[in-house]
């Protein structure tokens, strides 16, 4: 087999500590008793536990870390992600939007990993023209053309990566479809083709830690598959690249893979943690509500934050646990047992106890915070975070330590 090109492996030698990030902190501005809810609230000494996790796993695996900031969509949180030295990590984006902020952000290894749509190419050269080297993603021929064709006429390289269907999830041409040499030579003749990227969409489905070690199995075999094709057809395949926050923590190898990406790891959600990926105590995002109401004779307690603070996302359901719209906390972050959200409109969210548990007494005015379904859905809902240190010990409502703005739009 031929040997895959390789680039240099982005693995931490050692990640901020928490005294790293509380270095550049500034002063205590209010605690989660003050701003008014709802409102996020991201716990940095969690995320920091969450990246070196994985950071330690992808040292031992030997490829390159390639960060999703889909999930928190905040530069705060990558610079978390950053070697000690402060040198910005490669990233992956799901919007220009995203990959335009992290290159004013100083980031310029970047993976546009949405399939590329033949308008939004002026705004990939622009990019490119600023010496940020932003990978788009495709799986036709159409879209190879348009990107050669924008390549020629600016004179200019449009790196391109082909996505590989590994487990029918979502988009992508499998490993032995006929296209795939034809579309790889489109680039290559055009000095676009970068390699090809994977994502195993139906790890998330994966409820064993062997049905997930299959999945990243599954996952590199269809990468490598479609990498060794291109490259018997003469044609160069320098990155191959594989990713989900399931397989991440479950691959244990990945012979022939050059990087690896995965995004919720560092909030981590209730689907997650009913997988077994982690565990509740893990998560670091939450929402913060207030009890508005009570309905005693119906079982419920009243919040105002329903579907507009928490999101849609019911990504429990199918899962052995249902948790309904999420666990329910104290301000603090004690979960509060056999207390869920069960219900949602705009603005309400309807909590009601389960499995024999008592319904607590909550007074009208009581602060809570909410654990999400979904971090990436329930983050997308807020323009930024309020943050805390679980490590701190004190009294009182927690402090927040800053405040942290997230990228919006696409």
């Amino acid at each position: 087999m031929k040997k895959p090109d390789t680039r240099p492996v982005h693995t931490p030698a050692r990640l901020p500590t928490p005294a790293d990030v509380a270095a550049h902190l500034p002063a205590p501005a209010h605690t989660l008793a003050e701003p008014d809810t709802p409102f996020a609230v991201v716990d940095v000494h969690k995320v920091l536990r969450n990246a070196e996790r994985l950071a330690r796993r992808v040292e031992r695996l030997g490829v390159t870390l390639r960060p999703h900031v889909k999930t928190a969509k905040s530069l705060d949180v990558a610079a978390l992600l950053r070697d000690a030295d402060g040198a910005p990590c490669p990233v992956t984006v799901s919007t220009l939007a995203e990959a335009e902020a992290f290159a004013d952000g100083g980031y310029t290894d970047l993976t546009y990993a949405v399939g590329i749509a033949p308008h939004k190419l002026p705004r990939v050269l622009a990019l490119l023209r600023r010496g940020v080297r932003l990978r788009v993603l495709l799986d036709s021929r159409a879209q190879a053309e348009a990107v050669a064709d924008a390549a020629r006429r600016a004179g200019l390289a449009v790196p391109a990566q082909i996505e590989i269907d590994c487990d029918g999830h979502r988009g992508g041409l499998r490993p032995d479809d006929p296209a795939l040499t034809a579309i790889g030579r489109v680039l290559h003749d055009a000095g676009c083709l970068d390699g090809v990227l994977t994502h195993a969409g139906e790890s998330y489905f994966a409820t064993t830690a062997k049905a997930r070690r299959r999945a990243a199995e599954q996952e590199r075999d269809a990468a490598v598959a479609a990498a060794e094709r291109l490259r018997a057809a003469g044609l160069a395949v320098p990155v191959v690249s594989v990713g989900s926050t399931p397989t991440a923590h479950a691959a244990e190898d990945l012979t022939g893979v050059t990087e690896l990406r995965a995004g919720n790891y560092v909030f981590f959600d209730l689907v997650m943690a009913g997988l077994g990926v982690c565990r509740v105590e893990d998560l670091a995002l939450s929402v913060v509500v207030t009890v508005i109401g009570h309905r005693p004779g119906l079982g419920r307690i009243l919040t105002d934050g329903g579907w507009t603070a928490m999101s849609r996302d019911r990504g429990t359901a199918r899962q052995a646990q249902d948790q309904g719209y999420g666990l329910v906390t104290t301000l603090d972050g004690d979960l509060l047992p056999g207390l869920v959200m069960t219900d949602a409109s705009q603005e309400h969210g309807t909590l009601t106890a389960r499995d024999g548990a008592t319904l607590p007494d909550l007074p009208l005015g009581t602060r809570l915070r909410i654990l999400p379904n979904h971090a990436c859905a329930t983050a997308a809902q807020h323009s930024g975070y309020h943050v805390v240190d679980s490590s701190r010990t004190g009294t009182g409502a927690p402090e927040a330590v800053a405040y942290w703005p997230r990228v919006t739009g696409w």
